[in-house]
Order: structure tokens, then C-alpha cells, then sequence
């Protein structure tokens, strides 16, 4: 009897281990890499898509003058070079349609320059 209740112990062990990791494995190990690259007067892509509470990396690139990238709403403020790139780490907290605009001014289209990031659940 002994023998049956330390086996039915392992198994029940076993049982809530497996699916301990397996909710672990629903959360990626490694932030979520996306590339944004600024132009006069636009982002490519000009949307991007995060799900609220994933970490994600930003990679901002400039393909020609100084540009930024800022939304208040997600604390995010980037400012690159000419020619550079930058990078920000974060993790988006609600969900929703953010819109983020450029922190530089780069010309006459500077204020139509915008990129929407839309954080879903």
C-alpha cells in the first residue's frame, strides 16, 4: 500500500510540473525583434502589431537625415543619426492604438510622419 500512494505521489508530481511548463513555454525567452525603418516622411512599416505584456526590442534605422520615434503613451522616445540606428526595449502594459510621430524634424512632411502601433491582448 505503501508502494501505491508513493507512486500515485510521483504522478500527481509529474502531472503539475508538465503543465507548469507548459504554460512557461507560452511567454517567449527572447524579446520580440522588430524593425522600423524612418524615411522622409514615413515609417516602413507603417504599422506594427505587439501583444500586451510580450517584450519587444525596437530597431530603428534612419535611411537618409537625423529622425525620432516618440509616443508618450508607451514611453518610448528614440533619436537617431543619419544613417544610424537605435534600439529600445519594452514591454507594452495595456492594449490599445497607439500613434508615435517623429522627434526630429526632418522637413516639410514631418508632421504627417506616423507610425501606429496597435498592442493587442
Amino acid at each position: 500500500m505503501k508502494r501505491s500512494c508513493i507512486l500515485q505521489s510521483i504522478l500527481s508530481c509529474i502531472v503539475v510540473c508538465t503543465a507548469a511548463l507548459g504554460h512557461a513555454s507560452d511567454v517567449p525567452t527572447t524579446p520580440n525583434r522588430i524593425e522600423i525603418t524612418a524615411r522622409r516622411f514615413a515609417y516602413a512599416p507603417a504599422e506594427i502589431t505587439l501583444k500586451k505584456g510580450q517584450p519587444v526590442v525596437l530597431v530603428l534605422m534612419s535611411a537618409d537625415v537625423a529622425h525620432g520615434l516618440r509616443c508618450r503613451e508607451l514611453n518610448l522616445d528614440l533619436k537617431i543619426k543619419k544613417g544610424a540606428a537605435t534600439e529600445a526595449s519594452f514591454t507594452p502594459d495595456r492594449a490599445g492604438i497607439f500613434f508615435a510621430h517623429c522627434a526630429v524634424f526632418c522637413g516639410s512632411g514631418h508632421g504627417q510622419m506616423t507610425l501606429t502601433i496597435r498592442v493587442v491582448e
